[in-house]
């Protein structure tokens, strides 16, 4: 039997989370798994729900591998919630893991022999349900040739977040999570690439992600759009971009923010995703 190195899983719950989905997450992240993580880190990102306490408790006693419980008095967001579990993970090798998607059971099978390999982070493609678990909504397949990846993070984000696997010493090398709004993930993965990190993907759905009814939604409005606006400014002063990228970047998915919600879905099923499956931009805006 192959022996491999340690590995962690770090997953993040917040009151929003339901705790039904959160159950089947991590037992299809942990239990299910043909290849168990060493150890789990769960982060409960201020007070939880009762029924979600006990669930954690549930799953914790069930889990074939240990798991830390890492109890916030409050609400710090994911970023900061990350960078705590990340500093708790005992090794070096760390998953990620979202509490309400749906973990193949062979994902870290596949994936722990291709950081072994020598790569910082690997990403995996995924399949969007909505609903059950069985109701495909599409197949996203990321870019896998580590220069086409360079090439596509300079106008979208390369990664599936809660695909990855990662080196948490290359993580803290880049200055690990950092807390911008909702798109700490991009920015990380980012600073990674353009400081050398040896990145890639794998192109087979290891990953079930679950889309809600407010999935486009939440990917308009004011707020995005700041937010959108204050990583492009930071892709420039980091020299990751330059200015006609941003200027790129700022018409082309700053004006994805502000279009009504039911043109963003489907410019982003005709124009992201298509374009993202020829590996000629990121997976998500």
């Amino acid at each position: 039997m192959t022996q491999h190195a340690p590995f962690s899983v770090l997953m993040s719950v917040y009151a929003g989370d339901k705790a039904d989905y959160f159950l089947r997450a991590f037992r299809s992240t942990v239990n299910k798994q043909t290849l168990v993580p060493s150890e789990v880190v769960v982060v409960e990102d201020g007070p939880v729900s009762l029924d979600m306490c006990a669930v954690i408790e549930r799953v914790a006693s069930e889990s074939p591998a240990p798991v830390k419980r890492l109890k916030l008095e409050k609400n710090v967001g994911l970023a900061n919630a990350l960078a705590i579990g990340l500093e708790s993970c005992s090794y070096d090798i760390v998953a990620r893991m979202d509490a309400d998607d749906i973990s193949e059971p062979q994902r870290f099978a596949t994936q722990l022999p291709v950081i072994e390999s020598g790569f910082d982070l690997v990403g995996t493609a995924l399949v969007e349900f909505v609903g059950h678990e069985e109701h495909t909504a599409i197949t996203r397949t990321p870019p896998t040739d580590p220069r086409d990846i360079a090439r596509s993070s300079r106008f979208a984000q390369p990664f599936y977040h809660p695909t990855v696997m990662f080196r948490k010493a290359a993580v803290e090398a880049a200055g690990g999570y950092e807390d911008i709004g909702p798109m700490e993930d991009y920015w990380l993965f980012a600073r990674m690439i353009y400081g050398g990190a040896r990145v890639t993907n794998i192109a087979t759905p290891l990953l079930r992600y679950r889309i809600d009814d407010g999935a486009y939604a939440r990917r308009g409005g004011a707020d995005k759009l700041r937010t959108e606006l204050g990583l492009q400014w930071r892709f420039v002063r980091l020299g990751f971009t330059n200015i006609f990228q941003f200027a790129r970047n700022v018409l082309i998915r700053g004006g994805y923010r502000l279009v009504p919600e039911p043109i963003r879905r489907r410019a982003y099923r005709r124009l992201i995703a298509t374009r993202f499956s020829e590996q000629d931009s990121g997976p998500s805006l």
